[in-house]
């Protein structure tokens, strides 16, 4: 079984729209510098099946990244897990729609709120009406499985929850044990030790939209309060994190467009990496 990352941008990805910072610049000067928004896959390929968490806006190109990694050409996702309802993680559904893929009952997994939303809200209730999609309500804690022996199970993770929950989710591979946060507004609002959490996984994939408070700043988008965008730093998280970070694998994902460890030549790159930590990196298999 494998898990293959296929975004690990902030909603709006790198470039993000009009802004000429220096990551974006290179970004669109150079598409190898190019990251799509955070979203992952759960595949098994012997069994081609496969499972996407997040239909993010950059759908089109990651579904054509894990088909042809996996030779599953043509083959359309057995379902879809959704974190919640900011830009970056659902707009990608509506390519399943008549206009695009015109799938047949996609299983699309999601809070209680969030599925209200998209079977009552226009344009995404034209999903549900016309059988693209069937939405089903997930809850904290309550395990789903997606094959013999492997699970996903939601938990809970303070956001700013405007249309919907928030979810994390710990997927349970024949192997090993997954982590996925990313999104959450502080890991002191958490009722879980995050140091907890992450020491009962293998590999950890985590919220690391800033790497400090100097990020905005320091891009030229002093005009943006961090304050109306929490996310905890990835200085803290490492901090918080530091004694297991040789006993489980822990990636960062999630990055707006103003971090600095984007850049792989950085002191800040340097700094996570030096202290036992890993960028994740877009198309990157892990057998779980």
């Amino acid at each position: 079984m494998r898990l293959q990352v296929l975004g690990t941008a902030q909603d709006a990805g790198v470039p993000q729209p009009n802004c000429y910072c220096g990551n974006c610049t290179r970004a669109i000067e150079n598409p190898a510098w190019k990251r799509r928004a955070a979203s992952l896959a759960v595949v098994l390929p012997e069994e081609r099946q496969w499972h996407l968490i997040d239909a993010s806006p950059d759908f089109k190109e990651q579904l054509v990244m894990l088909q042809r990694t996996f030779g599953l050409e043509g083959q359309v996702m057995d379902s879809i897990w959704q974190t919640h309802a900011h830009i970056g993680h659902y707009p990608g559904l509506m390519y399943l729609g008549k206009e695009a893929m015109s799938t047949a009952g996609v299983p699309v997994f999601a809070g209680r709120k969030m599925k209200e939303m998209l079977e009552t809200n226009v344009p995404w209730r034209q999903l549900t009406d016309l059988g693209n999609i069937t939405v089903q309500e997930i809850t904290d804690g309550k395990p789903g499985q997606l094959a013999d022996g492997v699970t996903v199970t939601p938990f809970d993770v303070p956001h700013r929850n405007e249309y919907s929950e928030t979810f994390g989710f710990r997927i349970e591979g024949p192997n090993k044990s997954v982590l996925y946060i990313p999104d959450i507004d502080s890991w002191d609002e958490w009722t879980v030790d995050v140091l907890d959490a992450c020491r009962e996984a293998d590999i950890c994939l985590l919220d690391a939209t800033f790497f400090s408070a100097g990020d905005l700043a320091d891009s030229g988008r002093s005009d943006r309060d961090l304050r109306d965008i929490p996310h905890p730093f990835i200085t803290e998280t490492i901090r918080r994190l530091q004694a297991i970070a040789g006993e489980t694998d822990i990636y960062f994902t999630h990055f707006n467009h103003s971090n600095p460890v984007l850049d792989p030549d950085s002191e800040a790159r340097k700094f996570v990496e030096t202290n036992g930590f890993r960028v994740a990196e877009e198309g990157m298999v892990l057998e779980i």
